[in-house]
């Protein structure tokens, strides 16, 4: 599951032509219902991304739908590059897809336009226990535009081989323990501890919803940088003892090479990473499958995991569908019970609500997974916040400059004129 890694980018273009789609009052829904009456001979057609919508949850939620509302389900699988401006153009035109999946991090530069409908009716009929971290990002001042529909987020991926050769008999229930069980496979001598680079910023980011850090901050009517602030420098400093155990390069990311490929190799303790970069570590070599381990990524204390970025992916309804009543009704079959379960059964991806979390059992990188969602959260949801992720991120740099001896509040100083210059772009 790739897109938690993806930014939003593409946003200013899409701030500029989106703002003069939509319907009036008049013709939304007009015609339109969610009954097999009214909706027989309508087709509804939905934007999925690549990847997303797995084979048998997609010909269940299609039969379902068909079935109750008498219309059509055409279903559109996208590519993630280029999904921005392709979005964008379609959300301005007078037949824009009528439901589509957008990157939660993603749903309030969209929401910002006037390009998505208004979900609270629906959020009142079968939201009132979504998860809230979860839902946060479907919100934009104060209205729901679009709704929850899956997330995924990173746990610590070890070699049992490793640890259990270094003398460690179980995993870690607090940030301390993991810290002594890096330090033993330290001394053992024979592996890296745990493999991190320097600008694993999604990690960082998790840490700094642990220690209850906000990276921006409001200065009048504008965004400003906030990484002076002392619960940033705590989270880098966490962030710092972690790379203390680490031999990666301190001015790459966890891509530049693979961190995956780097622990397939058998002689690193433990990465954090996605569950699906497991596979990866096994198609790189099969023979450490039997080794593989998950667990939760732990906090300060055992009863509360460190925060965690949540990645992952909303349902939207185009404010210029006139379907819209069909279009809820999809959303309400899609994301029942039934189906979210379904989706989290068949991939591992987190469900919308808590109490389907149960779902996940058998799937251990899911399974390590789940507990850090309700502690879990995003980067800014401010659509100003893409064009900080575009690289090079100045965040990377400010981890960078820490690792190399910088002090936290050094290193924000050093970086904060490029970060209020991108915060500060007109959308």
């Amino acid at each position: 599951m790739k897109r938690g890694l993806i930014a939003a980018t593409g946003v200013a273009a899409m701030l500029m032509s989106v703002a003069a789609c939509g319907s009036s009052d008049s013709d939304k829904g007009s015609g339109d219902s969610g009954s097999k009456d009214g909706a027989k001979g309508k087709t509804l057609t939905v934007w999925f991304m690549d990847g997303s919508n797995p084979a048998g949850w997609t010909k269940q939620v299609k039969d379902e739908f068909e079935q109750k509302t008498g219309a059509k389900l055409d279903i559109q699988v996208q590519k993630w590059d280029g999904i921005q401006q392709k979005l964008t153009t379609a959300l301005s035109e007078s037949s824009p897809p009528d439901v589509f999946e957008v990157g939660n991090t993603q749903t309030p530069s969209y929401a910002q336009t006037g390009g998505l409908a208004d979900l609270g009716d629906l959020k009142k009929e079968i939201g009132a226990d979504w998860t809230e971290s979860l839902n946060k990002p479907s919100v934009f001042e104060g209205k729901q535009y679009a709704a929850p529909w899956w997330a995924a987020n990173r746990v610590v991926i070890y070699n049992k081989k490793v640890w259990a050769d270094a003398g460690i008999k179980d995993v870690p229930k607090t940030r301390d323990e993991f810290f002594k069980d890096l330090e033993a496979i330290q001394k053992k001598g024979d592996a890296e501890p745990l493999y991190l680079p320097g600008q694993n910023w999604y990690f960082f980011d998790g840490l700094t919803i642990g220690t209850g850090a906000d990276l921006v901050k409001k200065d009048g009517n504008k965004y400003v940088s906030n990484l002076s602030d002392p619960k940033v420098a705590k989270a880098m400093e966490i962030y710092k003892q972690y790379q203390s155990f680490s031999k990666a390069p301190k001015d790459k990311d966890e891509a530049t090479p693979q961190q995956a490929e780097v622990f397939a190799k058998g002689k690193t303790g433990a990465f954090i990473g996605m569950g699906w970069e497991a596979k990866t570590a096994i198609t790189a070599n099969p023979a450490i499958e039997k080794d593989l381990g998950f667990f939760t990524i732990p906090g300060e204390s055992a009863d509360k995991p460190e925060g965690v970025f949540l990645g992952g992916s909303n349902l939207a309804i185009a404010e210029g569908s006139k379907k819209q009543d069909l279009a809820k009704e999809f959303l309400k079959i899609a994301l029942s019970d039934k189906n979210e379960g379904a989706l989290a059964k068949e991939v591992g991806t987190i469900p919308n609500k808590d109490s389907l979390l149960a779902n996940l059992k058998g799937n251990a990188a899911a399974e390590a997974a789940g507990p850090a969602v309700k502690g879990g959260g995003t980067t800014p949801l401010i659509p100003e916040w893409a064009e900080v992720e575009n690289a090079p991120n100045p965040v990377k740099a400010y981890m960078t400059a820490v690792l190399n001896g910088k002090s936290p509040e050094e290193a924000a100083k050093q970086v904060e004129a490029d970060l209020n210059k991108r915060l500060g772009k007109k959308q």
